[in-house]
């Protein structure tokens, strides 16, 4: 049995790998000798993976996942499936409601069954720790209450519920992912989640807008996500199979965060500019049950992820942050007109 790969699985398919996320997790994904497909429309560009781009393992397929026929096709020959295809965050889905419904949630039905009928043995959903709402527990579990409160949310919801109730899934073993925001430089990286726009405003504006700043949000370095998809792809399939796992580390304030920014770059003359708002959702997820259940802890911090991030601007790696469109999902699905 290969050392690297204790279940076997040999090929992967991540929808949606061209995103954030998946610029961090096909080139790990690689290195570690799995076989690697991405299914994704690339709005940010087919070149994020570095120099995995020309990784012989590596197969990009510029597909829409509405595209069953196709999507069915590409599915073939697959072991595990890493779905992270969505209109991300409910900005991004408020701009075309209708759209993010056929993406988030009709499309997921065709790929289910689709891998089903291709023999995939395992599927890994990427839900989101939104689905829990706001919660006056200091510490939700998986356990508890789903109460979203968007329709980005409630899809993710849909999509978990959809999964598990399967009448016959021919043995495909099923997980969902329910990741905190994530944070930190990824080769297609995105500059409108908290962690990210806090650090970018204070490198080029030398002032972070704070709005509000008392509502928690749970947080996750990217690295950490990455190594946590290779852990639902390498644990044994009794421990996961038809389980949810929260996946978050530092539970922390906007203005908490800001002042981490603050610290992190050594910067004093970094102005804090408080502003209020109507949105005042706090949450704070408990992750112990991937720690008990799999050993999982993460290792990186915000702190981390900030740095990380202001060592790639002055590298250069992010260039015009404030107006380049690849940055930011809803401002880049404006520009393409996205249907």
């Amino acid at each position: 049995m290969n050392k690297q790969h204790p279940h076997e699985f040999k090929s992967v398919l991540v929808t949606g790998g061209g995103g954030y996320v998946g610029s961090a997790l096909v080139p790990s994904l690689l290195k570690q000798g799995y076989e690697v497909k991405v299914v994704d429309l690339f709005w940010y560009g087919r070149d994020v993976y570095g120099d995995a781009n020309r990784n012989p393992q590596l197969e990009r397929i510029e597909l829409d996942i509405r595209n069953s026929t196709r999507l069915k096709a590409a599915l073939k020959g697959i072991d595990a499936v890493i779905h992270l295809a969505c209109i991300s965050n409910d900005p991004s889905f408020e701009l075309d409601p209708s759209l993010g419904k056929s993406i988030n949630y009709d499309a997921f039905a065709g790929l289910l069954q689709s891998s089903i009928d291709q023999g995939v043995k395992r599927f890994v959903y990427a839900s989101s720790s939104s689905i829990y709402g706001v919660k006056e527990d200091p510490n939700v579990r998986e356990d508890a209450a789903p109460e979203p409160l968007t329709d980005y949310s409630r899809f993710k919801l849909d999509c978990e519920r959809d999964l598990l109730a399967h009448s016959n899934a021919n043995g495909m073993e099923r997980v969902i992912v329910r990741p905190a925001t994530i944070c930190g430089y990824a080769p297609r990286l995105r500059l409108d989640l908290s962690v990210n726009i806090l650090t970018i405003n204070a490198l080029v504006n030398r002032k972070i807008r704070i709005f509000g700043g008392k509502q928690l949000r749970p947080n996750l370095h990217i690295d950490d996500m990455v190594r946590a998809y290779h852990l639902f792809l390498q644990a044994p399939g009794a421990k996961i199979d038809r389980e949810a796992f929260n996946v978050g580390f530092q539970n922390r304030s906007i203005e908490d965060i800001a002042k981490m920014v603050v610290k992190v770059l050594d910067d004093p003359v970094i102005e804090l500019e408080y502003t209020p708002t109507n949105d005042n959702r706090s949450y704070h997820v408990n992750s112990e049950k991937i720690k008990n259940v799999l050993g999982f802890e993460p290792k990186f911090t915000i702190e981390d992820a900030i740095s990380s991030i202001a060592v790639a601007y002055r590298a250069g790696k992010i260039p015009n942050p404030m107006t380049n469109t690849l940055f930011s999902n809803i401002k880049r699905m404006q520009e393409l007109r996205i249907r």
